[in-house]
């Protein structure tokens, strides 16, 4: 069986993004950290970062990010969102206000021109989101 995940990288923000996340989605959330693994040489300041983490939820939902430590190169994420779709529309709303607190919502949750209801933002980490219920 073959999955596709989305994979989200931050600079320092990922436990939070990632419990953030939780309280949206629901689901078990594993997080790792550079602790114990000398071998990669980030800094001892830097071991609580997150190395991966993995929201799983009950209905097979997976979202998994990490931290990108100073010794590394970061980018932003852009160009991509995270899609969010299904056919329950009042949970989905839910969670799009959710993800819309503090972020920045570029297309409203609504009735777009070709049925159901979508909508779309960016989170308070940076995260493009797109929201999208069944006809």
């Amino acid at each position: 069986m073959l999955r596709l995940n989305p994979y989200l990288s931050f600079r320092t923000e990922a436990r939070e993004a990632m419990e953030f996340y939780r309280s949206v989605l629901g689901g078990d959330l594993q997080i790792d950290t550079f602790e114990g693994y000398d071998e990669m040489g980030i800094s001892p300041d830097e071991a609580h970062l997150v190395m991966h983490a993995q929201l799983t939820t009950a209905e097979g939902l997976v979202l998994m990010a990490s931290d990108t430590p100073s010794g590394m190169p970061f980018r932003p994420p852009s160009g991509i969102s995270v899609s969010l779709s299904g056919d329950e529309d009042s949970r989905l709303e839910t969670m799009w206000a959710k993800l819309a607190a503090g972020g920045t919502v570029t297309m409203p949750y609504d009735t777009p021109p070709w049925g159901g209801s979508f909508g779309m933002l960016t989170d308070r980490f940076g995260i493009d989101w797109m929201i999208a219920a069944d006809a």
